[in-house]
């Protein structure tokens, strides 16, 4: 049996653990910083069981990780993915504050008191955020 497929194919495994490390340590940064920008702890929240709370969340955090997954993808170096990750971080928190002015000023106290209506909303405001995003990074 030749294993010179498998073997090359692994020369890409060095790259890829590169990759999955800076975007869970960019992930963990983006939680941190959503989490301050918001006017509601999330975390809190979520750990008594709001589903408000948790389905908003799980919004932005997939509007984050699309865009992140196209720099990974697009970007030459490591410098140009955290840049672009750092850009993507800059979009989902201007959308969570856009969408307070714009859209649903009480928002975080509506996902307080448990308002699922208004977590489904903020998170297909951050997926479509996320997906604009993604999409003119890819230009």
């Amino acid at each position: 049996m030749d294993w010179t497929p498998v073997i090359d194919s692994l020369a890409g495994l060095g790259p890829f653990v590169v990759y999955v490390g800076l975007s869970l340590g960019m992930i963990a940064v983006y939680s941190a910083v959503y989490m301050l920008a918001t006017a509601h702890d999330e975390l809190a929240l979520i750990r008594r069981g709001n589903a408000a709370a948790a389905v908003a969340f799980a919004g932005s955090l997939i509007g984050y990780t699309l865009p992140l997954a196209v720099a990974a993808q697009q970007s030459a170096t490591l410098l140009v993915f955290m840049v672009w990750g750092v850009v993507a971080i800059v979009v989902q928190v201007a959308v969570y504050w856009f969408f307070r002015l714009l859209m649903l000023r009480d928002v975080s106290a509506r996902i307080d008191r448990g308002e699922v209506a208004a977590g489904i909303l903020l998170a297909a405001a951050s997926l479509a955020g996320g997906i604009v995003d993604a999409a003119a990074m890819g230009l």
